[in-house]
């Protein structure tokens, strides 16, 4: 049982010894960490939305960055625990969509300050690729194979090391790549490029979940396949707002 999600990659779901994974568990799981994310993202766009109005715009991000930085550093640092650690990820899971839901709060209400409206923009074609992905992928329209894994794999490395040698570069140079973040065709092209990955990543995410439930897997996999799917919705919904920026730009 392998997928070519970086935190689904080289997992072993085996079989169970005692109670085992279930897709309506994993469904069920997969909506408590959304209802978490949900929460704590709601926290913190109100904390910056009253910052925003009793002392306006610098006093708002001045409000919310320690949560956003927080939250990413956290929550990547969790995600990394629940890799290494699968059997943990009942805690270890929620505490990650809670982290992830305290950065995107903020970051969304900061593009939501430059961008009126883009916000639910953004959160209704996640969910419509979501839906579209799944359905794309119930009726082998799309399928999963090896070629096809190691295909989305080998890109989705590829995007992951050209964002870390830019993180690097901007924070050591004063040298960026113009078009990870401007707009105009080319980089419009690659944030649908990339947007693209991400959606393809939910297949290979179904595709594992499907594969431990026919597999037998510990009941525990239902919080990792769950983690999972929100890792790659995660990134999806960032792209997508980085898309529609950009496209404003």
């Amino acid at each position: 049982m392998q997928s070519g999600n970086p935190v689904l990659r080289n997992k072993d779901f085996g079989v169970a010894q005692g109670e085992a994974m279930t897709m309506d568990g994993t469904v069920g799981k997969t909506a408590i960490l959304f209802v978490l994310l949900l929460i704590a993202a709601g926290w913190t766009w109100m904390r910056f939305n009253t910052a925003l109005a009793e002392a306006g715009p610098q006093a708002a991000l001045a409000a919310v960055s320690p949560f956003v930085w927080g939250g990413l550093l956290v929550g990547f640092a969790l995600a990394l625990v629940t890799v290494f650690k699968s059997a943990w990820s009942a805690v270890t899971a929620p505490l990650y969509a809670m982290a992830e839901g305290f950065a995107l709060g903020g970051l969304s209400a900061m593009f939501e300050l430059r961008y009126a409206g883009i916000v639910v923009q953004a959160i209704g074609l996640t969910f419509g690729v979501l839906a579209m992905m799944l359905f794309l992928y119930r009726t082998r329209v799309i399928r999963v194979t090896e070629k096809f894994r190691f295909g989305i794999v080998a890109a989705t490395g590829a995007v992951a090391l050209l964002y870390l040698v830019d993180l690097g570069l901007r924070a050591f140079t004063s040298i960026n790549i113009p078009f990870i973040h401007e707009g105009g065709l080319v980089g419009i092209g690659f944030s649908l490029l990339v947007v693209g990955l991400a959606a393809l990543n939910l297949t290979l995410d179904f595709d594992a979940i499907e594969q431990g439930v026919a597999g037998g897997a510990p009941k525990v996999m239902e919080w990792y396949g769950a983690f999972s799917l929100m890792v790659t919705l995660v990134w999806l919904y960032l792209e997508i707002l980085r898309l529609l920026a950009k496209a404003r730009h």
